[in-house]
């Protein structure tokens, strides 16, 4: 079965006490940005141990990078390809799902881009807590566009970290969930993903980084403190986001 999450923010706590319990051998479960690589030292393990104990599980975890990652370790991984797409191989079964790619996983085609922008970056450090990777080159925006058109422009499901500039609307004025939704510096990202909704023909769309569980217009969720079935958009998971947080 294949499984969508949200943000992680490297929580060991959410992982070992909400997450590992829900997933079974066989299992695949992606999460829409925001995994934490290069902060994972917390409550029970060093990163890497952390690592380790996921190679040892019989799922496999997929994650596609936000803007709470350190990308200077992450992009030391070497590039492979994986299932039709280029991706880090953390370990065997944790795995990076880099940008502008299209994977067949399990007969399901799935476009990723990974990236957004840290409105809090003025009280963080350049290279020790952002990283100014977190937005897309215009390399990756190309590589995007180059692969859908490789499929004719649909796919199964498309799966993000932040979204397009139409879905902040929704989030923001519409559900007045008081997202922001002016953030100058992500507009070029949102605007690509405009872009890509007007485009591509999907089955449904999943997201993260803003910090909400809303089922939304054109065949779109927004992630954070549940795990939904991919296929279904069942919710077989939640649990209280701020529990245990470090």
């Amino acid at each position: 079965m294949i499984y969508d999450t949200g943000d992680i923010h490297a929580n060991q706590y959410k992982w070992v006490e909400q997450i590992h319990p829900t997933l079974s051998s066989g299992d695949i479960l992606i999460a829409n940005g925001d995994f934490g690589v290069g902060f994972w030292n917390g409550r029970y393990w060093s990163e890497e141990t952390f690592y380790d104990w996921i190679s040892e599980q019989g799922y496999t975890v997929l994650f596609l990078d936000g803007n709470h990652e350190d990308f200077n370790k992450l992009n030391v991984y070497p590039v492979e390809l994986w299932n039709g797409g280029k991706v880090h191989k953390i370990r065997h079964n944790l795995i990076h799902l880099m940008r502008g790619e299209v994977y067949c996983i399990e007969g399901k085609t799935i476009f990723t881009f990974g990236g957004g922008y840290s409105i809090d970056k003025y009280r963080r450090q350049e290279n020790v807590s952002w990283w100014p990777q977190e937005m897309p080159s215009a390399e990756e925006y190309n590589n995007a566009e180059k692969n859908l058109q490789k499929v004719d422009y649909q796919v199964d499901y498309i799966i993000t970290h932040t979204a397009p500039s139409e879905s902040i609307y929704y989030l923001s004025a519409i559900l007045s969930l008081g997202i922001k939704k002016d953030v100058i510096e992500e507009q070029p990202l949102n605007t690509f993903l405009d872009h890509i909704q007007q485009r591509v023909t999907y089955k449904h769309w999943y997201f993260g980084h803003f910090h909400v569980d809303v089922e939304m217009w054109r065949n779109q969720t927004a992630m954070l403190s549940s795990i939904r079935e991919l296929e279904t958009g069942r919710i077989v998971k939640q649990w209280n986001p701020y529990e245990g947080h470090l």
